[in-house]
């Protein structure tokens, strides 16, 4: 190229950043006059946008590098927008539109329905929304991390989904959504004409652990009341180590009087060994008095859960640390009162502490030493470990002895089967490029919550 084309293109990338600054500007002026209540937090300045370019699309118009904490002062703004968003939306009861579109994922169809409203904030990601699904009576029902609740009679043929009228926020709301995205609804489970939502509840100022609200499944309007809340709660300031999303939170049927719950360690790793906390641990609750029973322990962040009748155990997925997410099997004729089944967080795991085993970890190591042994040191293996880990998240029943769970991190589902000897078998990994948040099986259907999108995914099995 001469030097008379070099300077003819020279203005070219601030022409286009002109453009660019045109067309974010336009849509936000425009929100802001017809929608002010909606755009509170995010009704973007010319100016906002300008410094959000320069910042992260176009670095080399900046002067100034930006520092960390403008970064999170953008996310924390940026968070509050969409949750405020969302909370307007549901406010409004208004449906939730659907777009559909038909994908292929290694040799299986998987029908997307792309959902154009309510799902804004989410628990990993800051946009889109996070959310929970489950399938009584034949009908479809959804619900955001956000308290958005909504249902279809026939999901597989209907353009929207049809809000519910709830009182969700009166239990978990914008106070603590904007405190971190990670305070959430945690998973929804519809049982005998009641629907059950666990979440992160702040129990004493910035205190916290995770509860259960249950209502009378009406398909106006559900009224929720409290289920269940622990005695205790976790320090999100007094704690040398805190992370709200370690929760759990996963509802699951067991009997006609009980419900299985997960409960996180909220990374406070000491409580998961402590048989006086419900923190690390498997327990079933009465779903008429609340009252709670311990099933098993040593548990990081319990994140999918079946009660697999037929077999008479349980099946349980958790997070590890660095590696070493985990598949669990809670055989229910060894559940001890006196000796309550133990798989081993934080003394024995196949991942490793963040970080790693380096000096400044060295304590960390002493206190909680990551053995890779489950069983040397009086503990259950897992029947499964991932190292890396796949953020692994729901496990499901879909036939005789064959099972799947999905995973975040990973964007996968995995099948496999169970030997007779209960020991994992043809163990398939089947890429869908998003994130799984929640999977149901039904009438010979997978749906899936994918939180990328967001959307629901359908997938057809023989």
């Amino acid at each position: 190229m001469n030097t008379y084309n070099i300077k003819k293109y020279k203005y070219l990338p601030h022409i286009l950043l002109i453009w660019v600054l045109i067309i974010i500007a336009i849509p936000n002026f425009f929100f802001e006059k017809k929608c002010p209540e909606n755009f509170k937090y995010l009704s973007v300045s010319f100016t906002k946008t300008i410094q959000i370019i320069k910042d992260y699309i176009y670095p080399c118009v900046n002067s100034h590098s930006i520092s960390l904490n403008e970064r999170k002062k953008d996310k924390i703004f940026l968070n509050n927008y969409y949750a405020t968003s969302e909370l307007s939306f549901k406010s409004k009861l208004e449906d939730i539109q659907i777009l559909r579109n038909l994908e292929l994922s290694n040799g299986k169809y998987l029908e997307k329905l792309y959902l154009k409203g309510g799902f804004y904030n989410g628990i990993q990601n800051i946009n889109p929304g996070s959310g929970y699904i489950d399938i009584y009576e034949n009908n479809f029902f959804i619900l955001s991390a956000r308290g958005v609740l909504a249902y279809s009679k026939n999901i597989e043929e209907t353009n929207a989904l049809r809000q519910i009228e709830n009182n969700i926020n009166d239990f978990i709301n914008f106070e603590h959504f904007t405190k971190n995205r990670w305070y959430s609804i945690k998973d929804m489970f519809i049982y005998k004409k009641k629907i059950f939502v666990s979440f992160t509840e702040e129990i004493q100022k910035e205190c916290w652990n995770t509860s259960i609200i249950y209502g009378d499944l009406v398909y106006t309007s559900v009224k929720f009341k409290k289920l269940f809340t622990a005695d205790e709660c976790v320090s999100s300031i007094h704690s040398n180590e805190f992370v709200g999303n370690q929760s759990g939170g996963k509802i699951a049927e067991y009997d006609d009087d009980h419900i299985l719950f997960t409960i996180g360690e909220y990374r406070n790793r000491d409580l998961a060994q402590n048989k006086n906390s419900l923190n690390g641990k498997v327990v079933k609750i009465h779903i008429s008095n609340g009252r709670v029973e311990i099933l098993s322990m040593g548990h990081r962040n319990p994140q999918g859960i079946y009660f697999d009748k037929e077999n008479d155990f349980i099946i349980e997925t958790e997070h590890g640390p660095k590696g070493g997410d985990e598949i669990n099997l809670i055989e229910l004729s060894k559940i001890n009162i006196k000796k309550i089944p133990n798989y081993g967080w934080p003394i024995s795991s196949a991942g490793e502490h963040y970080g790693g085993r380096t000096k400044e970890n060295k304590k960390k190591y002493e206190k909680y030493p990551l053995f890779k042994s489950h069983i040397e040191h009086g503990f259950i293996e897992p029947i499964k470990s991932f190292v890396p880990s796949i953020g692994i998240s729901e496990i499901t029943k879909i036939g005789q002895d064959k099972y799947v769970l999905g995973s975040m991190k990973d964007k996968s589902l995995y099948f496999f089967g169970l030997n007779y000897n209960r020991e994992i078998i043809n163990l398939k990994r089947v890429e869908v490029f998003e994130r799984i948040r929640d999977l149901k099986f039904y009438d010979k259907k997978l749906f899936l919550f994918l939180e990328d999108t967001p959307s629901i995914g359908i997938v057809k099995l023989n």
